[in-house]
């Protein structure tokens, strides 16, 4: 006697279920290839204390690294409200407590969960080194009352500290060749590329009480006192770099004042470098508190002096050029100005000097503008042939000119790569041939089911 229809159609459907599920499970035996997940984004944050105001950066890179280094990007700045911390000398605890405001707006656009493992900088530059010449208990104060208030942030902080001018001017230079693209660049078959040497530029930086010059000469540094060398994206770098202590632009104009004072003490000072006309009174007293001032006030002199302009650029110029001390270079060839070593001057160089704009700084425009045109003639050496190979930026490639980029990049070269997370995958094909397959698998043991279950006898 044969299978009745019932039992033949049930067999039929646990014969399929047997064949789909044997078939998924030989899928599922399929060796499946390693990918590499999308890297985290790691954050860094620096400040910038100078001597006239502070600000803050954030910066973020992939957590994968370019031959060791990381490709960072600016992802904020922001200027925190006040002076410099080396004015918070009255009040320590107020140079911390100024910090927070730009803190918090950046601690807004890191995920939460990051917070703690951003690691945190503060590098205090010309403005805390004079300081620290002059009242060095002061300085220990604001240090303190700045780690106090980063210490107890949500986030990793690596310290704050004073930076050396060498160190502002390296940095410096790595900020404005990132920028520019030639310390690495995105080529267009979607390879990091390291571009050639000779494409490398000068950076000058002038602060309000420094100024730095920095770039790769074309031989041999003699005096190793001014060289820096870093590695960034597999490469070594040897760069020349200065920092001149006093001649930022607000110690120079103080310098300039003391000066013009010295040569002629009178109640009403004549000011070469104000507009003709202008009259202003100073306090005497402040003039000669600064480290970089090495005289005392006229005891004839009153507490205010009457300060007027003569609107004299010849006269401006030269009282600008008193504050050099060119003399000690004459016979050496090799030598910028105050005795101080620099080679030939190499490739184009980029210009940061963005002073303030507003109204009350107005009078010292023509001061300032004839003190860059000395320094950058008289005493870096640009001549009339070179001049055009300078250039004046806030920005290099859409990123601030300043040190802290530099430093964030030198300081992801000290912090571990994590390696790319790995994840078991398949192609797509496989996956969906196994999916169909357990599909059937189940389809025909339901209907094997309900076979038997609602199909009456024959």
């Amino acid at each position: 006697m044969g299978l009745s229809r019932k039992e033949q159609v049930f067999l039929a459907l646990l014969g399929a279920s047997g064949v789909s599920g044997l078939t998924a499970l030989i899928l599922l035996l399929v060796e499946a290839t390693s990918v590499l997940l999308p890297t985290d984004i790691k954050f860094g944050i620096v400040f910038d204390a100078g001597s006239s105001h502070t600000s803050l950066f954030l910066y973020q890179w992939l957590a994968n690294k370019e031959n060791g280094t990381g490709v960072v990007s600016q992802a904020l700045a922001c200027q925190v409200e006040g002076p410099g911390i080396s004015s918070y000398t009255s009040n320590a605890a107020q140079a911390g407590e100024s910090l927070q405001g730009c803190l918090e707006e950046a601690l807004v656009l890191i995920p939460e969960a990051q917070h703690r493992k951003t690691p945190t900088f503060l590098g205090a530059t010309a403005g805390m080194r004079l300081l620290s010449r002059k009242n060095s208990s002061q300085a220990r104060d604001i240090f303190a009352a700045v780690t106090q208030v980063l210490g107890r942030s949500p986030v990793d902080f690596w310290g704050a500290e004073l930076l050396a001018g060498q160190a502002e001017g390296a940095f410096g230079w790595i900020t404005v060749n990132y920028g520019l693209g030639t310390l690495v660049k995105y080529s267009f078959t979607g390879e990091w590329i390291q571009p050639p040497e000779e494409m490398l530029v000068g950076a000058l930086d002038m602060g309000g009480a420094s100024t730095q010059i920095t770039f790769v000469p074309g031989g041999p540094i003699l005096d190793k006192s001014t060289q820096a060398d870093f590695r960034l994206y597999g490469s070594d770098y040897s760069v020349y770099t200065h920092s001149y202590l006093c001649f930022g632009r607000d110690q120079m104009l103080s310098r300039l004042l003391v000066g013009l004072v010295q040569s002629r003490p009178a109640a009403l000072l004549r000011h070469p470098c104000y507009l003709s006309g202008y009259q202003t009174t100073l306090a005497l007293g402040p003039l000669y508190e600064s480290p970089c001032v090495h005289a005392t006030p006229p005891l004839s002199l009153p507490q205010n002096l009457t300060v007027e302009g003569t609107g004299n650029p010849g006269a401006c110029v030269s009282a600008i050029r008193e504050l050099f001390n060119f003399s000690s270079c004459q016979g050496q060839e090799d030598c910028a100005f105050d005795g101080v070593y620099q080679p030939p001057l190499r490739g184009q160089f980029y210009v940061e000097a963005s002073y303030p704009g507003q109204d009350r700084w107005l009078r010292d425009y023509c001061a300032s503008g004839l003190y860059i045109l000395t320094l950058l003639h008289e005493g870096y050496g640009f001549s009339e042939e070179t001049w055009p190979s300078l250039e004046f930026r806030k920005q290099a490639g859409g990123v601030d000119i300043g040190w802290t980029l530099g430093y964030m990049l030198n300081l992801t070269g000290m912090i571990p790569a994590d390696a790319p997370a790995q994840w078991r995958a398949e192609s797509y094909g496989v996956w969906v041939a196994k999916v169909v397959f357990m599909v059937l698998a189940l389809v025909a043991v339901v209907g094997a089911a309900l076979v038997q279950l609602f199909w009456l006898q024959d």
